[in-house]
């Protein structure tokens, strides 16, 4: 597999040195009691609601923390695998907006948009796991995160990447796993769940108790540490690196305090800042050679990886979109990340598209094409086969092609257009914002609802019933 390294081995342990020093100073701000508590445990020493942690610390944390382990699916197999270079994507997550595939618009997203979103990555293998990938509108805020589990588990199979809103809404997230079989107890998790610093070197209380939940119920963990270069972060990448592994280092720390040997992820969602217009590009080469660098630095350590990529900055399906998703795709896939999350993004990871998810299947499709390699395919590479045609030109007839062409190369869905140009222009001349449209109906009609078990199924409804009963909410929406 080729592989994608920026860093010198120089650099890189210079990163991680300068990330230990800012870990004694000026520390890690933690807003939370008990984290602080954990942290004055490990030896950090702690001054108002500011923790200098030693590198003696982060070490006995680094040295307790699983090198790999996997999510699972719907029917208890091993689908993800953490660890390594082994790489997987997913849809991304936490939008609020979704592209309509009729007016083009950007709207709120509700129900019905989720549960799109969620059938269509269903039947793409491409996916490894779904995200919740968009918040709804159309329920109280104070289940928003909550609900969107509630749909993904009923209308999918795969393992899901996640996250809760508060800790109230976690151990309720717990409990709808449990119901399905899956939730840390059970030694086969199918969720993970996103946990976030706030830049620069901020653990919120929300954030570190989630951390500290999260380690002790066993649910496993992604930090996703997301500083901006040049307005929360350094402007430079090595500069916003350092600090990427400073924020990381810390919630190891804290987490594995709580519960050694708990599984967490050194991942993330940096990105540089355009000054130009105040915004924070995904789609940039500069933000994905900050994600290629940090996972090399968590790779160095030993740890599972994850990012954000495969996302674009456009407002719209067009080569903007592809032309960002498909390079930093690729870029995340060399770097031997483990779980990239993005696809079917646009606007700064504010909106999500089914569309967008269709296109960049195909996308990831050529991306693991290249992740397989060249091989050596049967006893003779060519030499036989041109002792038998010489000059003859007649390899499209021949058994070798019958034999290998399937093998050798990755043939698209109907989405990527590789007929003639009279074709095209006989088929109505699509572009590729309309044959994404039909691709997405195609997998719509197909889609079969994952059978849950009646008792797990009812379980998830009453769960989700009564923290909308809790949060004013009379009647769930209702589903199709």
């Amino acid at each position: 597999m080729p592989k994608l390294e920026l860093l010198s081995p120089a650099l890189r342990d210079r990163i991680l040195s300068e990330a230990f020093l800012l870990l004694e100073v000026p520390g890690v701000k933690v807003h939370s009691a008990a984290a602080r508590a954990l942290l004055a445990e490990a030896g950090a020493r702690v001054v108002d609601d500011v923790a200098h942690i030693p590198e003696a610390a982060v070490r006995r944390a680094l040295a307790t923390t699983p090198r790999e382990f996997w999510l699972y699916d719907a029917a208890g197999r091993a689908s993800v695998h953490y660890g390594g270079d082994d790489v997987h994507f997913d849809p991304g997550s936490t939008a609020v907006h979704v592209l309509d595939p009729d007016t083009g618009e950007h709207r709120s997203a509700v129900t019905a948009d989720l549960v799109r979103l969620v059938q269509v990555a269903e039947a793409l293998p491409q996916y490894d796991a779904q995200s919740t990938a968009v918040v709804c509108a159309d329920v109280p805020a104070e289940i928003t995160d909550l609900y969107r589990l509630y749909l993904v588990l009923r209308y999918s199979s795969k393992p899901v990447v996640t996250g809760a809103f508060a800790l109230s809404t976690l151990h309720v997230m717990r409990a709808m796993l449990t119901a399905v079989g899956g939730d840390g107890a059970s030694g086969r998790p199918r969720a993970i769940f996103d946990v976030c610093p706030s830049p620069p070197l901020i653990w919120s209380e929300f954030g570190a108790e989630n951390l500290i939940a999260l380690a002790r119920l066993r649910l496993p963990a992604e930090i996703v540490s997301m500083p901006l270069a040049g307005a929360t972060a350094p402007a430079t990448l090595a500069g916003a690196v350092v600090q990427h592994a400073a924020e990381c280092l810390s919630g190891l720390v804290i987490h594995q305090q709580a519960q050694p040997g708990a599984p967490i992820v050194w991942g993330g969602a940096p990105a540089v800042f355009d000054m130009r217009f105040g915004t924070t590009p995904f789609g940039a080469m500069e933000t994905a050679m900050i994600d290629a660098a940090y996972a090399q630095v968590g790779k160095h350590l030993g740890l599972p990886t994850h990012t954000y990529l495969c996302a674009s900055d456009s407002k719209t399906l067009d080569a903007q979109a592809g032309l960002e998703s498909g390079m930093t795709a690729l870029v995340g896939a060399l770097a031997g990340i483990n779980m990239i999350s993005g696809a079917g993004m646009l606007d700064y990871l504010a909106c999500q598209s089914a569309e967008k998810l269709a296109l960049d299947a195909e996308a990831i499709a050529m991306v693991r094409r290249l992740l397989a390699g060249i091989e050596a395919r049967g006893e003779s590479l060519a030499a036989e086969l041109f002792a038998r045609l010489g000059h003859s030109a007649e390899f499209l007839g021949a058994r070798h092609t019958r034999q290998w062409f399937k093998a050798e190369q990755h043939l698209p869905s109907a989405l990527i257009d590789r007929a003639s140009v009279r074709a095209w222009a006989e088929s109505g001349r699509p572009d590729s914002a309309a044959r994404a449209r039909a691709r997405v109906a195609e997998l719509l009609r197909q889609y079969q609802r994952p059978a849950l078990v009646p008792e797990a199924e009812a379980e998830l409804i009453h769960l989700t019933e009564q923290a909308a009963q809790r949060a004013g909410m009379e009647q769930l929406p209702a589903l199709s």
